[in-house]
């Protein structure tokens, strides 16, 4: 089974608790000004409004999203939901150790054939990564961590993140916060795939990391000028031939939310929602699901805020 890096992309961009689990620090200078505009979405009836919002939860300093019909429909919303409301980082280790780790099971170095195996140890050890600390970790962990790794060094940073510059809009503006999932259902999807599929998507990992600042420098880029169709051609594809996979990091969840937002929408008021851009893109998003319930979505133009 192939599960070829635009997966371990897409699972990243999925998991909002992922990128804080093993970033790098990042580099400092000063940062050059690129002007986005990603793509926003409203769902409306005589008392509520609900914009949808697709998140990248790393991203490199300098890149100015948060303006124009973004800043707009936040300014106007009286609650921000996310994903997950992130715990603090002793809280999330917390969980993960309860989570990611096989008590029962060989090293997990013994789970791999040798050459993937030898693979996975010069990638971790070139990434400055103690392999060895991983042993006791189910394959999903290391591929995470091997996922996320790199994305220091080239510059994204979560500070930088969808994630992180709402939340701290939020809480200046005393707008309350809500998460659709728990860090313990997040964790959970990965954990409950079968082990074949956890090794599968670190193997792939591995192998297709040399293509990681390219590959993922293309989804940002996709999101940042709102081009949703590519952008879930290139997050879906893979995901869509890993039926499992796709069920449960991607189609489940986006039905689930969409009967949220359905529920929500009996509740008076205007609600600023952000999740994963993965899920507002590509067959069965949240979109589609919405549509399936009956309810219309329509793509947020600069004129319907009054800009």
């Amino acid at each position: 089974m192939n599960l070829p890096l635009k997966t371990a992309l897409s699972a990243l961009l999925l998991a909002a608790g992922a990128p804080a689990l093993a970033q790098a620090p990042a580099p400092a200078p000063a940062p050059a000004l690129v002007q986005a505009d990603p793509a926003l979405w409203v769902v409306k009836d005589e008392d509520t409004t609900i914009y949808l919002f697709g998140s990248v939860h790393v991203l490199k300093p300098g890149i100015m999203w948060f303006d124009d019909e973004v800043k707009a429909a936040f300014d106007k919303a009286d609650t921000l939901v996310l994903e997950m409301v992130q715990p603090d980082q002793n809280e999330m280790m917390s969980k993960l150790t309860k989570i990611a780790i096989d008590p029962d099971g060989p090293p997990l170095s013994e789970k791999l054939e040798a050459a993937p195996r030898a693979a996975y140890v010069a990638a971790m050890t070139d990434n400055g990564l103690p392999w060895q600390a991983l042993e006791s970790f189910e394959p999903w962990m290391a591929g995470i961590t091997l996922a996320v790794a790199p994305l220091g060094k080239l510059g994204y940073v979560e500070d930088a993140g969808v994630e992180k510059v709402l939340t701290k809009a939020a809480q200046a503006a005393g707008k309350p916060i809500v998460g659709l999932e728990t860090a313990d259902e997040q964790l959970g999807y990965f954990d409950t795939l079968p082990e074949a599929q956890q090794i599968a998507f670190l193997n792939a990992t591995v192998a297709e990391l040399p293509k990681m600042e390219t590959e993922f420098g293309k989804l940002v880029d996709n999101w940042a000028k709102g081009e949703t169709e590519t952008l879930g051609e290139q997050m879906n594809a893979s995901m869509e031939a890993t039926p499992e996979l796709a069920r449960i990091l991607l189609f489940n969840r986006n039905a689930n939310w969409a009967k949220w937002i359905k529920a929500r929408l009996d509740t008076p008021g205007t609600v600023f929602v952000a999740v994963g851009a993965g899920h507002l893109a590509g067959p069965k998003d949240v979109q589609d699901q919405l549509k399936a319930l009956r309810v219309e979505t329509a793509r947020v133009k600069a004129a319907d805020l009054g800009l």
